[in-house]
């Protein structure tokens, strides 16, 4: 039996509803259609001259093609089913297949492709199952290389893992087999095309007023800040948003495995690593654009994510006229980032010994802010820890405001209260000395102190 027949058999079966999709019901036969209109489409047309056509003429020249395939073969499809199969198409030729509704979607802030048949998405903190599938794992790993050559890197079997971005500078990883037993995986993390800001994250509940004003204020007096939390918490985010902070006027040089900051300054510098090439020689590191970033006059260095021995060049950069520079890590806790930094540290093979460790690090980092994604979804900071120096061979810290979580609500939302822990943090005098810390937020800061 033929494609068409096929679908004329389920047409029929189903009866003929004016809103009835039998299609959707049988995704596997509508992939079999596209994948079919597809071929015939790159048959008819030199793909590489639709591409370099404006958009708009080409989606016409696609239509037109495509409706005589349908009359042709005798497609049985309604005006809604042919709207959709016309898309899609539209969305193999110049995107990325099934996953452009999913990348268009605002509401979907991470995408993630398991296997062929399965992909999940994040709405709001959540993730759902959704029934969009790809035609299977040659269609997924099509689109996987097109994601990756675009940024000029590579996956296939000696390299079969890669991180890369979109051009809208959302964040891809992909693995392939033979390290990913089920099938090739995809995860996307979306940036939104509006970067957030800081009234953002009081609305979503991440932070309040009073934190978010002092946020301000250490990233404009130039305190050395990290950011800590666990995958998809919100570090990136909150880094973005606390960049923006930094005054138009000094130079800032970014660093980062997949470029995904989206700094609204004037004079920022870029960096990226690049993995090795075939012959497996090429490959500059985060270690190396942090110490080529010294000799480039940076008044502050951004690094995406420290997770190796870059972590001491950073360290060194902080304490050596390098203020105001901010980063990410992976950890649980401020003292589990301490404990994290000290590690990588160690992996610089440095030969430091663990108290003259902890001095590089009480001596560099002021703040400590610790992030999370909690389990109504929300990312709220949960506390905002200042190092304070050395007691003995750890290094001092002490919690300057907390998330005091209280319960769960009927509804399934944590509920809680950002609250000041009373102790007057040594960056105060810092803020004072840089004009920023007014009499109206010092009184604001002892009232909170006081509850």
């Amino acid at each position: 039996m033929s494609l068409s027949e096929r679908l004329q058999a389920l047409k029929d079966g189903n009866g003929e509803s004016r809103n009835h999709h039998p299609f959707e019901e049988r995704g596997e036969l509508f992939q079999e259609l596209k994948a079919k209109m597809h071929s015939e489409l790159i048959n008819r047309i030199d793909i590489s001259n639709l591409i370099k056509m404006e958009r708009e003429k080409a989606r016409q020249e696609i239509r037109a093609i495509l409706e005589q395939l349908l009359i042709k073969d005798r497609i049985p499809l309604n005006q809604n089913e042919e709207k959709r199969l016309i898309r899609e198409v539209e969305d193999e030729t110049f995107g990325l297949g099934p996953l452009e509704p999913l990348l268009s979607d605002p509401t979907v802030s991470d995408i993630l492709v398991n296997h062929p048949k399965q992909i999940f998405v994040e709405r709001f903190g959540k993730l759902e199952l959704t029934d969009i599938v790809f035609r299977d794992e040659a269609h997924l790993r099509q689109i996987i290389d097109r994601i990756v050559s675009r940024v000029g890197r590579r996956i296939d079997e000696s390299q079969p893992m890669v991180d890369a971005r979109l051009s809208d500078g959302s964040r891809v990883n992909a693995i392939i087999p033979p390290l990913a037993l089920n099938g090739s995986s995809l995860s996307i993390r979306k940036f939104k095309r509006d970067p957030l800001k800081m009234q953002n994250l009081v609305a979503f509940g991440t932070v309040n007023h009073e934190i978010a004003r002092l946020l301000e204020m250490i990233v404009k007096a130039r305190l050395n800040i990290v950011i800590s939390g666990g995958t998809g918490s919100g570090k990136t985010t909150l880094l973005n948003i606390l960049s923006g902070y930094i005054p138009n006027s000094e130079r800032i040089v970014t660093i980062e495995d997949a470029a995904e900051l989206q700094l609204q300054q004037r004079h920022v510098v870029r960096l990226e690593t690049r993995p090795s090439n075939l012959e497996g020689k090429g490959m500059i590191n985060q270690r190396d654009l942090v110490r080529n970033a010294l000799r480039m006059r940076p008044d502050r260095i951004v690094v995406g994510e420290v997770r190796g021995a870059e972590a001491l060049d950073m360290l060194q950069a902080m304490n050596t006229g390098h203020e105001g520079s901010l980063t990410t890590v992976h950890a649980n806790s401020p003292r589990d980032a301490l404990y994290r930094l000290e590690t990588m540290i160690l992996m610089a093979e440095s030969n430091l010994v663990e108290w003259a460790i902890n001095r590089q690090i009480a001596s560099a980092i002021d703040v400590i802010i610790q992030i999370s994604r909690m389990s109504d979804g929300i990312r709220r900071l949960v506390s905002f820890s200042e190092i304070t120096g050395m007691e003995g061979e750890v290094v001092a810290m002490q919690d300057i405001a907390i998330f005091e979580q209280k319960g769960i609500s009927s509804d399934g939302k944590v509920v809680g209260d950002f609250k000041f822990t009373g102790i007057r943090p040594r960056f105060l005098d810092r803020l004072q000395r840089a004009g920023l810390l007014k009499a109206d937020v010092f009184q604001l800061f002892k009232e909170h102190a006081k509850t």
